[in-house]
C-alpha cells in the first residue's frame, strides 16, 4: 500500500480527496491536514510514501511545504496540487523538491496515477505548465529587488519595508523604482501584479 498525506486547507476538497484515494486498492489515506505545520507535523508521526499539498496554504505555503519535507523525510515524494498555477509556480516548485505538479481540474483518476508515478520514483507535470514554463522568460528582478517588491504588494511603507528588510529607505525606494521599470510597470501595484501573475513570488 501506498501511504499518503493529503494537506488542503479547504475541509471539502480535502475530505473528497480521501473519499476518492479511498476507492483505489493500492493507496491509503493516512493522515489529513489543514495547515502547513500540521503537515509537516503529521508527516513526521505517519511518515508518509506521498503528500499531496495544495500550492495556496496556511503557512507554510504548498512550496515551502515541500521544501521542509524534502528535508526533513527525503523518501516522502512531494505532490503539489493547485487551482491556479502558473509556470513560474512550477519552477519554484519543483526546485524545492516537489516530484508532482498537478491542476486540481485534472480528470479524477488523474491524482492517483501521479501517486503512483512519484511513489515509483518517477516525475510528473502538468503538460500545459510544463509548456508554458518552457517559454517564460526568467524573472528579470534580484533576490533583493523581488523581496522589496514582494513586501510592498499590500502598500506596506517604505519605512516598514527598510525595517524588515535592514535597508536604508532609500535603498528600498531604489529597488522598487528598478523593479518599476524592469517590469514595464507604471507603478508598484502594477509591478507586483506582473511578477505575481508570472509566479515569481
Amino acid at each position: 500500500m501506498i501511504r499518503v498525506l493529503l494537506a488542503d486547507d479547504e475541509e471539502l476538497i480535502r475530505t473528497a480527496l480521501a473519499a476518492l484515494l479511498g476507492l483505489e486498492p493500492d493507496l491509503t489515506v493516512v493522515a489529513q491536514a489543514a495547515t502547513g505545520r500540521e503537515a509537516v507535523d503529521a508527516a513526521l508521526a505517519h511518515r508518509p510514501d506521498v503528500a499531496v499539498v495544495d500550492l495556496e496554504m496556511p503557512p507554510p505555503g504548498g512550496i515551502a511545504l515541500a521544501a521542509e519535507l524534502a528535508r526533513a523525510l527525503p523518501d516522502c515524494a512531494v505532490v503539489i496540487l493547485t487551482g491556479h498555477g502558473r509556470p513560474g509556480h512550477l519552477r519554484r516548485a519543483l526546485t524545492a523538491g516537489a516530484r508532482g505538479f498537478l491542476r486540481k481540474g485534472a480528470p479524477g483518476g488523474a491524482l492517483a496515477d501521479v501517486i503512483r508515478r512519484v511513489h515509483g520514483g518517477g516525475r510528473y507535470v502538468d503538460p500545459a505548465l510544463a509548456a508554458d514554463a518552457l517559454t517564460l522568460p526568467e524573472c528579470p528582478l534580484t533576490p533583493r529587488e523581488l523581496e522589496t517588491l514582494r513586501l510592498a504588494e499590500y502598500g506596506t511603507p517604505v519605512a516598514v519595508i527598510a525595517r524588515r528588510t535592514r535597508l536604508s529607505a532609500g535603498t528600498v525606494r531604489n529597488y522598487l523604482t528598478a523593479s518599476v521599470q524592469k517590469l514595464g510597470a507604471t507603478d508598484r501595484a502594477e509591478a507586483v501584479r506582473i511578477a505575481r501573475d508570472a509566479g515569481w513570488f
